[in-house]
């Protein structure tokens, strides 16, 4: 089920604290409405009702879909309680096939709420931004812009029977590049045949830095 609590939070204008809704724990077969807010981010914002300001709230939260057997634990400040997760990983293997990832930021837990309804795989999708990246990169000249491309952060956008679109920043915009789905199919391959690339059990960070402390 999901469990709801509420917290003081200062307002990022005014600074003036308010009485905010935060959620220690999403179950959306119990509340699908939840799922919107949580692809979309809506569900951590909220409005100062002193100036109206529209503030971020960061907190912890466990992202629960038994349908699609995923969980998300959201933990801003990178800390997780080893007894609680240990627990939770073996509950969960006794039900068998479920996908359990550690993210950092909202913005990383929207990711995996939207790759898993798209039914892709993040591992792969990791090599393929990998990959999509390696193949840009060439066509830029400038060392420092080069390695200021390698650093930026791809983010899955949507997908469809023919492509997967990445967002990314560049010189202060968001771009969006479209991959076809054969680059993904190839990528796949590569951790078929690459066992040491599986995730180990647990709640697992996979990202960017995962994938290359696989590479390395």
């Amino acid at each position: 089920m999901s469990i709801i609590n509420e917290a003081l939070a200062p307002c990022s204008k005014c600074g003036q604290k308010h009485k905010i809704t935060i959620y220690k724990s999403v179950n959306v077969a119990d509340n699908p409405e939840l799922k919107d807010k949580v692809r979309d981010g809506s569900l951590f914002l909220w409005e100062c009702p002193h100036c109206g300001q529209m503030n971020l709230a960061k907190y912890e939260i466990l992202y629960h879909d038994p349908a699609l057997k995923l969980m998300v634990w959201l933990i801003p400040q990178g800390e997780i309680s080893e007894t609680q997760m240990q627990a939770i990983t073996m509950h969960t293997k006794a039900m068998g096939g479920y996908m359990l990832r550690r993210v950092n930021d909202m913005g990383s837990l929207m990711e995996k709420v939207l790759v898993r309804d798209a039914g892709l795989n993040d591992v792969v999708l990791e090599m393929c931004k990998y990959v999509t990246k390696l193949e840009m990169v060439q066509k830029i000249v400038d060392q420092e812009k080069k390695d200021a491309f390698m650093a930026s952060v791809f983010h899955f956008y949507k997908a469809d029977d023919e492509a997967i679109t990445f967002m990314y920043g560049q010189d202060g915009q968001m771009l969006g590049v479209n991959v076809g789905m054969n680059v993904y199919q190839d990528c796949d391959g590569i951790l078929e045949r690459n066992p040491q690339m599986k995730p180990a059990d647990g709640f697992e960070r996979i990202d960017a830095e995962w994938l290359a402390s696989r590479l390395a």
